[in-house]
């Protein structure tokens, strides 16, 4: 257990280095992990990541002190754990920091005089996506999100739509009544939903049920003009998600297939997941 540098700044790091050309160094800290420890701290850190709220890390990675060695990791705010019931005092140091980075989401490492260094990181939980229609078109749209470690379900009303081995990337996939969503699924528990049945009818009733919820990301396949026809079609339901409901869904990237349609409207819904403007990188 350790940290390991990689340095890349020398000139001589293409002949005698990794030849990366980033000319800057990288500070690895290596942790085991171990059976007969539960595979902690990291067993805790993936049950995070697959909670529904966020949650922050800290971990020692330098240290002199012998009562928070390296390698002491908080998770916080702690589960199973009475509200009120104290930290282990050799940790207790770590949890401002924890709060600090679970407000920002951001990470950030300390130092301090007396040779403590700590490494924060916000734990985000993976992202949920909803897929309302089984289409063929909905299968790189599973397929992509999947390769990015989302847990996705798809869902729809016509059973032979699901008889496919396409969706083997999605946690679940489930034959619904459109009217009936709400038996199948929690909406509120998913980051996104995108509603892409190609029934005019069909999108109508999914949004009716999603103008009543708080999903961060709502989206309709199609052109503008039918987004504005189903909107206008749900009435005060249509008022209600007029503001949020993207659609056409996506961002602009030349898009002409399937594959590419995916890949654009992933490319919206993780922008707008992590507040970004999903514009080009600046130089």
């Amino acid at each position: 257990m350790g940290v390991d540098v990689v340095d890349m700044r020398d000139e001589a790091d293409d002949i005698f280095g990794l030849g990366v050309g980033c000319n800057g160094m990288i500070r690895v800290f290596l942790q085991p992990l171990s059976r007969e420890d539960g595979y902690e701290p990291f067993a805790t850190i993936v049950e995070r990541l697959l909670a529904d709220q966020p949650s922050s890390a800290a971990t020692v990675v330098a240290s002199e002190n012998p009562e928070l060695p390296i390698g002491s990791t908080l998770v916080w705010p702690r589960m199973g754990v009475v509200a009120d019931e104290p930290v282990e005092s050799n940790l207790d140091v770590l949890v401002d920091g924890c709060e600090a980075v679970l407000a920002s989401g951001s990470p950030r490492f300390d130092t301090s005089d007396d040779g403590l260094s700590i490494v924060y990181a916000p734990l985000n939980p993976v992202p949920r996506l909803l897929v309302l229609g089984a289409g063929l078109d909905a299968v790189p749209v599973v397929g992509i999100a999947s390769e990015l470690g989302w847990r996705v379900s798809v869902a729809d009303h016509r059973p032979a739509y699901l008889d496919s081995r396409e969706f083997q990337g999605a946690e679940t996939a489930v034959l619904v009544v459109p009217s009936q969503l709400e038996r199948a699924f929690d909406v509120e528990d998913f980051d996104a939903v995108i509603v892409m049945s190609h029934h005019l009818r069909t999108d109508e009733t999914y949004l009716a049920h999603l103008a009543k919820s708080a999903v961060p990301y709502i989206g309709v396949l199609g052109p503008a003009a039918r987004k504005q026809r189903i909107l206008e079609a749900l009435g005060e339901d249509g008022k209600a998600l007029a503001a949020r409901l993207k659609g056409p869904v996506g961002l602009d990237i030349g898009a002409d297939s399937p594959e590419s349609i995916a890949l654009s409207l992933l490319a919206e819904i993780h922008a707008v997941l992590n507040g970004a403007e999903g514009g080009k990188l600046s130089a």
